[in-house]
């Protein structure tokens, strides 16, 4: 046996510790560089995880109307809302020990690198999900170190910071499925036509297979490729215990239903209405142009689809395609100011221009309503009479005269009444009116009621020589409809951010800015154009379309050479259409000019089919009589027409007509004898 000298093992133990000590030192200094490391990660916090995704639209009974995808489509949802078929896929093909390792596989490592020794190139990823998350957070997919450190720091950041459900989460919501499509919600509807969800085993697998090659393994590039691939995702399944093996043979062999709905360009809903959202977006609620296009958000709007449908039917069904007239629309509920449906033009791939919001057009005699508002409340009534017969008026202290007519130049060459003149739509008797309150009075109802367009105070503005924008004139009708309550365009009801928090919601206030009393009777006065029985030496304005009216409205009908509007409302739905050309050239066809009539009344019609009938509710200080509507007096029974008609309380006529009383028994009649109503008179009063 041979021994050892002690010095030869004095020198091998040397060596040991020394191995040991250098061993330690790096273990320490290993673990100290780890330590440091997370605490970095600790201190730099969670990383942020958002990434484009597309913001989405919706109506308000909460149907998607459209989407902001930049050519891209994002969507997120919560893990809970992924089919499990998909994550178990998607766990077993991409990293089988997700669950187990803090971001790195090392043996997944070690393996891959021995791989690519023995064929002597990269034949093997070994990159976790977590990796993979963080690389998808990265804008910039260059191979520099650099990067691929702060790829690495990141991924600690993520394992530190979130919990492995949360990088999941991440995870299937940013990985790229082709087609320009991001995160398995875009890919389930994509794919399949669903939601993430609904999707089965065997729809879940083809899927979780795409991301390895989102071109080469895609079924609608290959499907042959896409088929091997989902194969491999399915047995990895088996071999990770998620699944059977004759659960995954009877999911390779089902067949799949591919959707091709993005094949075909799908038809965008209401698109002006969803530009008017993205300028709200941007200009009141203050979201910058990135945050809209790829931010994720969730825009609940106060779109009517099925008003919307409506709307743009009547216009195709009304307008002569042959014709190049142009049209407005908008439709608002008077008690909330939501929009419910708007239409910008006739064609919007065509011209995107937006003649609802945008376009000032002169509304002719719909500008009418505010100014007998405004005479209601200096003293005038439905009764004050004034002459109708051609007038010049001087103006500008005698340096300017002004010369209104009548359509087709009619006058009544006698007294009419405030509730004849607008139901017949007497240019004289407005202009008088106009002059005897004040110019000034108009325009300040005008800018109460949110006219923000420019207004020159010249007596032709009684007759709506100042243009304005059809959703001005609506929102101005609405604040009649409800009696002067304050209310304002209203798009947008809520807004959510991709983290599902509410950042905006639409709170309604509510503040009286016209007289209850006086509004009420202003609609009244405004539902003289669908009643004949104001007939005097014209028909009144809404002659045309009295035999497609079922219910009680009260509207204004407006005419310009170049223009012509409708605008009216029933007690739960105000509506407003014009029409005319863009460049102004003059409406000279019949036809034509009664357009905005005719997609107005349809509109309202089959907007309120399944509605109930509603009367306007007078308010409490108004009184209700029965009046001669031919000189606005207190009808008797002798009288052959006598129409119910509103006052303020005490502003009511107190003298009866008199003009088809018996001459032999010709005097002021008893006021319970003759201002009584006969039962059917009684009944149309309580209603």
């Amino acid at each position: 046996m041979e021994i050892i000298p002690s010095s030869r093992f004095r020198g091998t133990v040397k060596y040991i510790r020394a191995f040991i000590f250098i061993t330690l030192i790096l273990a320490i200094l290993f673990t100290l560089c780890l330590a440091g490391v997370i605490a970095l990660a600790k201190i730099e916090g969670a990383p942020p995880l958002a990434v484009p995704q597309t913001t989405i639209f919706y109506a308000d009974d909460g149907t998607k109307i459209g989407e902001s995808d930049n050519g891209q489509t994002r969507y997120w949802v919560n893990l809970r809302d992924i089919s499990p078929s998909v994550i178990q896929a998607t766990v077993a093909v991409e990293d089988r020990s997700f669950f187990e390792h803090h971001g790195f596989d090392t043996k997944r490592i070690a393996a891959a690198v021995i791989a690519d020794i023995k064929a002597m190139s990269k034949v093997q990823g070994a990159s976790t999900i977590t990796q993979q998350y963080a690389r998808n957070l990265f804008l910039t997919l260059d191979k520099t170190w650099t990067r691929k450190l702060q790829e690495a720091l990141y991924t600690i950041r993520l394992e530190v910071n979130y919990s492995k459900q949360e990088i999941l989460e991440g995870y299937l919501n940013t990985i790229y499925y082709g087609h320009g499509v991001y995160g398995i919600e875009a890919a389930a509807n994509y794919y399949f036509g669903k939601s993430a969800k609904q999707l089965t085993l065997s729809e879940a697998s083809m899927l979780a297979g795409i991301p390895k090659g989102p071109s080469y393994y895609s079924p609608f590039n290959n499907e042959q490729r896409a088929k091997s691939r989902q194969k491999i995702v399915l047995q990895s399944m088996v071999e990770s215990g998620y699944i059977t093996k004759k659960e995954a043979a009877a999911a390779y062999k089902a067949p799949l239903v591919y959707s091709r709905n993005h094949e075909v360009t799908k038809k965008q809903i209401a698109p002006y209405f969803q530009d008017v959202v993205k300028d709200v977006l941007r200009n009141k609620l203050g979201i910058d142009e990135q945050t809209i296009e790829m931010g994720g958000l969730r825009v609940y709007t106060s779109l009517d689809p099925k008003m919307q449908t409506i709307a743009e039917q009547q216009i195709r069904d009304t307008i002569d395609p042959a014709s190049a007239i142009q049209v407005a629309f908008v439709a608002m509920d008077p008690h909330t100011g939501e929009v419910k449906a708007l239409v910008g033009g006739r064609d919007y791939n065509k011209s995107p221009y937006n003649r609802a919001v945008q376009a000032e057009r002169q509304p002719g005699s719909t500008f009418k309503p505010f100014l007998y508002y405004a005479a209601i409340r200096q003293g005038f009534t439905p009764s004050t009479e004034m002459r109708s017969e051609l007038t010049t008026f001087t103006f500008d202290d005698g340096k300017a005269t002004y010369t209104p007519h009548n359509y087709n130049n009619y006058y009544a060459n006698d007294t009419i009444t405030l509730a004849q003149a607008i139901a017949l739509s007497d240019n004289v008797f407005a202009v008088k009116t106009h002059l005897f309150i004040g110019e000034d009075k108009l325009v300040q109802t005008a800018k109460k009621l949110g006219i923000t367009s420019s207004l020159k105070q010249v007596p032709s503005l009684a007759l709506g020589t100042s243009p304005v924008r059809v959703i001005e004139m609506v929102n101005a009708y609405s604040i009649l409809d409800n009696n002067g309550k304050k209310v304002e365009p209203v798009f947008i009801t809520k807004v959510v951010n991709h983290k599902g928090e509410t950042i905006y919601e639409y709170n309604a206030e509510s503040k009286q800015i016209l007289k209850r009393d006086a509004a009420y009777v202003t609609t009244q006065l405004m539902t003289g154009m669908f009643d004949p029985k104001l007939n005097d030496y014209t028909t009144v304005t809404g002659q045309a379309v009295l035999h497609d009216i079922t219910r009680p409205y009260a509207g204004k009908s407006g005419t310009t050479e170049t223009d012509s509007w409708m605008i009216g409302y029933a007690p739960q739905l105000v509506a407003g259409v014009w029409t005319g050309y863009d460049r102004g050239e003059k409406i000279t066809k019949l036809a034509e000019k009664q357009y905005a009539k005719k997609i107005w009344v349809k509109f309202m019609e089959n907007s309120l089919k399944n509605e109930p009938v509603q009367s306007f509710k007078p308010t409490k200080g108004v009184v209700g009589v029965y009046i001669n509507p031919d000189n606005g007096k207190l009808a008797t029974k002798a009288c052959p027409i006598k129409r119910l008609t509103y006052y303020v309380a005490g502003t009511e006529p107190t003298e009866y007509c008199t003009e088809h009383l018996d001459k032999k028994k010709k005097k002021a009649p008893h006021h319970k004898e003759e201002n009584e109503p006969n039962w059917f008179d009684k009944l149309f009063k309580w209603f």
